[in-house]
């Protein structure tokens, strides 16, 4: 009997020292006004912007731009010097004056195909004659049907060599022509080549990266400028696969930059951009600032919260009070079931179940 006393003894003591061990804290649902944000980090991007790239292969010999420099459209921005295409030009041209001469009329070939068409002609002529003399000798007996036979066989031999050669004159000029025609054309060709030993601007604008220096060894496609729209600057931002659904346009995004970060910039969703990136694993959206920028450094890095929802005068209780099931502990009452609305990372939305007036408690141990 003393033993069981013993035992109630200590387990009271034991509930009584753990009741003094746990400690509450009370509030009241109070009425809040909420903003739902989407977090994503970006750079800053010059409009319009593009990469002045190398045509050709070869060594920059001449580079006249720097970094902040405003360069108008078709500049010369640098020069490679590519010795094919310049030789290759030459070429071109020499063969384009050679194709030139050879349709004018006074071109050797033409003139000698001319000096045997008038050979052949008087031959024709002579020709027709003698035929005519033997027909007529043939006629009176004097000469035998073979004689008369041969001479207007010449006759007729005479006649087709004068066609042929007309005709040798027509496909002399005509391959003339023709060869006139693409030596033009591989003019045309070479000569743009060797403009491209030429880098300019396509669109006029800011250069804000310079990315080869003067005598360095360029290939095809190698980036030598970023060219950008001057003094127009946006956001491009990152979006999570999980938050790309929330992003609307003309959403509005307050933005901080990493080299500032106690100042913030205001601008609106422009642009959701269609495709999804594999190699970042996000989708990107555009954001225009409406905020006059003082500070605009291509490439930048940023952070920036898109504002998806603001809810006025809602009435909330802190997260931490909530317990699983939509509970909450009411003093003097006990768990009572509420009905919840909007849930932030700090803040529940309480639809009904409790009022403004009801005190509910948390245990803290």
């Amino acid at each position: 009997m003393r033993n069981s006393i013993k035992i109630i003894a200590v387990i009271a003591g034991l509930v009584l020292l753990n009741a003094c061990g746990k400690k509450s804290t009370e509030t009241k649902p109070i009425r809040k006004s909420i903003t739902e944000t989407v977090f994503a980090s970006g750079v800053l991007i010059p409009e319009n912007q593009y990469n002045v790239t190398a045509q050709n292969e070869g060594y920059i010999i001449a580079l006249n731009f720097i970094e902040g420099d405003t360069v108008k459209q078709d500049a010369i921005l640098a020069i490679i010097d590519n010795k094919q295409n310049d030789f290759n030009a030459q070429s071109a041209n020499a063969l384009l004056s050679i194709a030139g001469t050879n349709v004018s009329p006074n071109a050797p070939a033409f003139k000698q195909a001319e000096a045997n068409i008038e050979a052949a002609k008087l031959k024709l002529k002579e020709d027709g004659l003698q035929a005519d003399r033997y027909r007529k000798l043939y006629d009176d007996k004097s000469v035998s049907k073979l004689e008369y036979e041969n001479a207007s066989l010449a006759y007729e031999n005479s006649k087709a060599n004068l066609t042929a050669l007309q005709e040798n004159y027509n496909l002399l000029k005509q391959q003339a022509d023709q060869q006139l025609i693409i030596q033009k054309s591989q003019t045309g060709i070479n000569s743009f080549f060797q403009g491209n030993n030429e880098i300019k601007a396509i669109v006029g604008g800011k250069v804000y990266q310079k990315q080869k220096q003067l005598g360095d060894y360029v290939r095809k496609g190698d980036v030598i400028a970023v060219i950008g729209k001057q003094d127009d600057i946006y956001a491009k931002l990152n979006i999570d696969e999980t938050n790309i659904s929330k992003i609307k346009l003309g959403q509005k995004a307050i933005i901080q930059l990493n080299t500032n970060k106690d100042k913030n910039y205001n601008g609106v969703v422009s642009e959701i951009y269609p495709a999804f990136d594999d190699q970042a694993q996000s989708f990107y959206c555009k954001v225009k600032f409406t905020d006059k920028m003082d500070f605009r450094i291509s490439g930048t890095q940023l952070q920036a919260n898109i504002v998806i929802n603001e809810m006025q005068n809602l009435l909330v209780i802190p997260k931490n009070y909530l317990d699983y099931g939509n509970k909450v502990n009411v003093k003097d009452k006990g768990q009572v079931t509420i009905e919840t609305g909007f849930v932030s990372t700090e803040w529940v939305e309480v639809k009904s179940g409790i009022d403004e007036n009801t005190i509910i408690t948390l245990d803290q141990h």
